[in-house]
């Protein structure tokens, strides 16, 4: 029998009912900042989860609805996680927007694609939903969701093959993220392998966590279901891009022994840690400091390595989950990748290793690919229509058996801060043709950036910042599809450079996408107001 999020969480909290599963800050109501935490036990989650059930299959299906919804909310509270669970408790498919998609239009598109039947929406989004082509449900608070005498709807029948959520990309392609069906084939696979990462270091104390981003997405989804097998404890923090003194209050009150963060925050907190002591040693005595998302910055990997910091990279995508976990440790074998266990990939070499630098590799570069039999092998629509595998576009090379180096992708994608991705391409593509007259080169950068940053190289002389204001206002229909994180929408975000004097490489003249992130650093830390 395949394992779910819904069975998962009744054996845990059969097992693990009186110990913690979530801690929530509290805020003071005059000054709005954190004053304490509060619990949330395994039974209490389970009973919410099961009152949120109630609450949702008397709501629905008194308006006659069996069938798949959209959850358009945060996903970064508890509440957000009740109705998820909730819904699915309740036979419904959830389908799952986050707060980072600003235009309704494309919220409203990608639901007919899923026929999704209603829509279950933060309170915050009321104001642009008036034409809205489904039935609304606001996203109650967790104690507003009462269903009275209704009793708890019969757990659904499925089959493997049947679809548990629907998830959506991070980046947009042709102005819309591509919809990911997961089949509970695939969330079976991603429990076994949400558990290989969050098995606990002690098992003699239980693990505490913490909240790494929405559940919205498949990051948080993921750790979540690891962190439930083991009973561990996750920490909800004021916001995702928590502060240093939040961290240590974390690990002081609560407990915390293992930090999940994207690699851009988990950046942030060791750089602060070089001045300051305190948590550099609280640091160095975690667990584990798991980041994700995309490559910590030299730099600051480096620093964390010397410094003792427990750290390991967690490699995945929206459409499979995690897939290779960093062996971690003090070797120098440390960075290096290597596939999950109960999994079949292949890393098929490409026809063309050159590099960035124009250079010819001295080690093959591999395609990671996912094979059909994969249990994590997402949706047949996903898959590369000629072999049937799902092909990543990630590039790795094999430092030694079985252990890889990532490489970078073969497309023109980056990832923004919280590692939502941004396709540069697209971006380059509407500059090129709808300021062909203006412009003589551009590239779109931002790698762990809030959002990207257009380099022009222009084909007149003219002021820069008219030159800008005309990008913007002829772009500005594109870019009003786009995600936050895809945006350029303002002048601030364009950079205006001399004929080509922006890095190429050396065989075919291309601008170098990395290169100018570092030739620019300085000026990009000004722009995204980043003092070093």
């Amino acid at each position: 029998m395949f394992r779910t999020h819904l069975s998962v969480l009744d054996s845990s909290a059969a097992c693990f009912s009186s110990s913690p599963v979530f801690k929530l800050p509290l805020l003071d109501a005059q000054t709005n900042q954190l004053s304490d935490w509060t619990t949330i036990t395994y039974q209490q989650f389970r009973d919410d989860v099961e009152r949120s059930s109630a609450y949702w299959a008397k709501e629905l299906r008194r308006d006659g609805y069996t069938s798949a919804f959209c959850n358009w909310i945060g996903g970064y509270t508890y509440t957000d996680v009740l109705h998820i669970y909730g819904l699915s408790r309740a036979g419904y498919i959830p389908q799952l927007f986050s707060l980072r998609l600003p235009n309704p239009e494309v919220i409203f598109e990608l639901m007919v694609k899923a026929n999704a039947k209603a829509l279950v929406y933060d309170e915050t989004f009321s104001n642009v939903l008036d034409n809205c082509h489904v039935p609304i449900y606001p996203a109650k608070k967790a104690a507003e969701l009462n269903a009275g005498i209704e009793p708890l709807p019969s757990l659904p029948v499925v089959t493997e093959d049947d679809i548990a959520f629907v998830f959506h990309t991070s980046g947009s392609t042709s102005g819309s993220p591509k919809l990911v069906p997961c089949s509970y084939r695939w969330l079976d696979t991603t429990v076994a392998k949400s558990g290989q990462i969050s098995t606990p270091r002690n098992a003699a104390r239980q693990d505490v966590t913490s909240w790494m981003g929405s559940m919205c997405h498949i990051g948080q989804t993921f750790m979540l279901l690891g962190s439930l097998q083991h009973g561990s404890c996750v920490i909800q923090p004021t916001t995702i891009s928590f502060s240093s003194e939040e961290l240590i209050d974390m690990i002081q009150r609560c407990g915390l022994n293992r930090l999940n963060q994207f690699a851009a925050f988990l950046a942030m907190q060791i750089r602060t840690s070089r001045d300051n002591s305190k948590l550099l040693s609280m640091l160095t005595g975690l667990d584990e400091v798991l980041y994700s998302g995309m490559p910590l910055p030299r730099e600051e990997q480096e620093f964390a390595f010397k410094a003792g910091i427990n750290i390991r990279n967690l490699f995945g995508s929206t459409e499979c989950g995690a897939t290779l976990i960093s062996i971690g440790g003090s070797g120098s074998d440390a960075f290096l990748l290597r596939p999950l266990e109960g999994v079949s990939y292949q890393f098929i070499p490409v026809d063309s290793d050159e590099t960035e630098g124009g250079h010819q590799s001295t080690a093959r570069l591999l395609e990671f690919v996912v094979s059909s039999e994969s249990g994590d092998c997402p949706d047949r629509s996903l898959r590369h229509s000629l072999d049937g595998h799902f092909h990543t576009g990630d590039l790795f090379q094999e430092a030694s058996p079985g252990c890889y180096l990532f490489r970078g992708r073969g497309d023109d994608w980056i990832k923004s801060e919280n590692s939502l991705r941004c396709d540069t391409k697209a971006i380059e593509d509407n500059v090129r043709a709808m300021c062909g007259n203006l412009v003589a080169e551009c590239i779109v950068v931002g790698t762990g950036r809030p959002s990207p940053v257009l380099f022009i190289e222009p084909t007149i002389d003219m002021d820069h910042e008219k030159l800008k204001k005309d990008i913007i206002r002829k772009t500005r229909q594109f870019h009003s599809r786009r995600y936050l994180h895809e945006r350029i929408c303002s002048a601030k975000m364009i950079v205006v450079v001399a004929r080509n004097t922006l890095p190429r490489t050396a065989t075919k003249g291309n601008i170098r996408r990395k290169a100018v992130e570092e030739a620019y650093r300085t000026q990009l830390d000004e722009i995204y107001g980043i003092v070093r």
